[in-house]
């Protein structure tokens, strides 16, 4: 069930985003978060036609290949298979679980978005190899009709309540990235701390070397 993969999901795990990255291109802002250490990529653009979006998609696999990155694709079980993406990562109106497990092939990587001990354990028992667990904090990255709140608490338990590896997202950057480390998230996602920072190289390294610690 991509148990053995999604052991990879750890560290500092970057969601690339056309939208987040000040105007610059998405595939080179990649290529930095990857040369600063980050160790699994997500492609999310909410915008573009799939079709529009394929050679991007393409490039930033290529990318985490040579790294030795997961490439994780946001919403799209289609387009991840198309590139040959390590997994695909589905929120809560998302297709479900289940349903992007019976159309992948067995080792992919399925994450899914969760925001309590009941979505995290749903998730898992539908075949999640992996939970994320947000908004852990304040965030501008979402649309806040979308966004829910959760906490360092709620990772915690989380972490407690299921064996897959948990993701936390919303709002970390290096000035609380420890709580959440501490709160036992085996990797943290970010979209502007690494994006939207001046030196994305710098700023992914600042991150990933929190958890080398």
């Amino acid at each position: 069930m991509g148990a053995m993969d999604a052991s990879k999901i750890r560290g500092l795990y970057v969601i690339v985003d056309p939208e987040a990255c000040l105007g610059r291109d998405p595939v080179e802002v990649a290529r930095l978060a990857l040369e600063g250490g980050a160790s699994v990529v997500q492609w999310r653009d909410k915008r573009r036609e799939k079709g529009d979006q394929l050679s991007e998609v393409r490039a930033v696999r290529e990318l985490c290949r040579e790294h030795g990155a997961v490439f994780i694709v946001n919403d799209h079980v289609d387009l991840a298979l198309a590139v040959g993406a390590d997994g695909v990562h589905l929120g809560q109106h998302d297709l479900p679980v289940e349903v992007a497990r019976r159309l992948a092939p067995a080792d992919f990587i399925v994450g899914a978005s969760t925001n309590n001990v009941a979505e995290a354990r749903a998730a898992e028992a539908a075949g999640a190899s992996y939970v994320a667990v947000g908004a852990i904090f304040a965030t501008a990255s979402k649309a806040p009709e979308r966004t829910r709140a959760a906490s360092p608490a709620v990772l915690r338990e989380v972490k407690s309540a299921v064996s897959v590896p948990v993701v936390a997202i919303g709002g970390i950057d290096a000035s609380n990235v420890d709580e959440v480390i501490e709160a036992g998230a085996d990797a943290v996602a970010v979209i502007s701390a690494v994006c939207g920072a001046e030196d994305v190289r710098a700023a992914a390294r600042e991150l990933a070397l929190r958890f080398a610690r």
